[in-house]
């Protein structure tokens, strides 16, 4: 059964939502974790124990990927039933579909890091045909970026090349293997051509300067009469989104906390991990609970 069917009957309609606050929240080491990731910030010896404490969000091929503590899968789900949140996140519109938050579906999810507008899991239109127009007048070629990409990650560093959806590009690097100074001339080229380069995990993403979720974002405000945006995130491409919420969110760990970023209205969490993920989820609740009630 897919997403889009599996929980019809307790989905609030994207069509009927008015709210007075929008939970924007990227996804990958921001709210769900591989296990890997959830360990950050612990020390040597708890492994097991965190293991315990995780629930799975996320199958593929057949095996458990990502997570989130027992704890934040409550939130979530609470958090989800007020019908604020907003999943916003680069992956593309299959690999945000793998991805099993509890409570209900969330009426609006930004995908590919703004370019799709999903409305009750389903791409809208209007919004699609916005970024390509977007892109086609302010982005250097998509062909010529995934050129680049082709000509210098080697295999000796990278393990794939990927295009997702024809909107950009990433690669999945062996990030020991790397040779020094690699990820700032990616970095210089892409800013050369109008384009910003993400080192995320082991994975290097090269995005257009156009594609943002917090544009997507900020429609889904419109769209809600929201009067107040926060928003959670963790990586530099999720930098525009928090700078443009009124309150925003980010873990203790991660490309923004490794450069010391910071905007008015920012809160840090104490932890980092999938504890860190904990506290986000938690802080989200509390934003819309309050929202909704002032």
């Amino acid at each position: 059964m897919s997403r889009t069917t599996a929980r019809t009957a307790d989905v609030r309609r994207a069509a009927d939502a008015v709210l007075p606050v929008v939970a924007a929240c990227d996804l990958d080491r921001t709210l769900v974790y591989s296990r890997k990731a959830a360990r950050l910030g612990l020390p040597d010896g708890t492994h097991e124990e965190l293991v315990r404490d995780l629930a799975c969000v996320e199958i593929y091929e057949s095996e458990p990927l990502s997570y989130v503590t027992q704890a934040a899968h409550r939130t979530v789900e609470a958090l989800a039933r007020t019908g604020a949140l907003v999943p916003a996140t680069t992956r593309t519109r299959a690999q945000y579909e793998r991805i099993m938050l509890p409570g209900p579906q969330a009426p609006y999810a930004v995908t590919a890091n703004g370019g799709f507008l999903l409305v009750d899991g389903v791409a809208d239109q209007a919004w699609t045909d916005r970024v390509t127009r977007v892109l086609a007048e302010s982005s250097h070629p998509f062909a010529e970026v995934e050129g680049y990409m082709a000509s210098v990650f080697k295999p000796e560093w990278t393990s794939k090349l990927r295009s997702a959806e024809g909107l950009f590009c990433y690669a999945v690097v062996r990030r020991q293997h790397l040779p020094e100074g690699f990820v700032d001339e990616v970095a210089d080229w892409a800013r050369a051509h109008g384009w910003r380069a993400s080192l995320q995990g082991r994975k290097l993403y090269v995005v257009p300067d156009e594609l943002r979720k917090g544009a997507a974002v900020a429609e889904v405000a419109r769209r809600t009469d929201a009067h107040t945006v926060v928003a959670a995130g963790d990586s530099l491409l999720d930098a525009e989104m928090l700078e443009s919420a009124t309150r925003a969110i980010r873990p203790a760990h991660g490309e923004l906390h490794d450069v010391g970023w910071t905007t008015p209205g920012l809160t840090v969490t104490g932890a980092a991990g999938a504890a860190a993920g904990e506290e986000i989820a938690s802080w989200l609740l509390a934003q819309v609970t309050e929202g909704a009630a002032g």
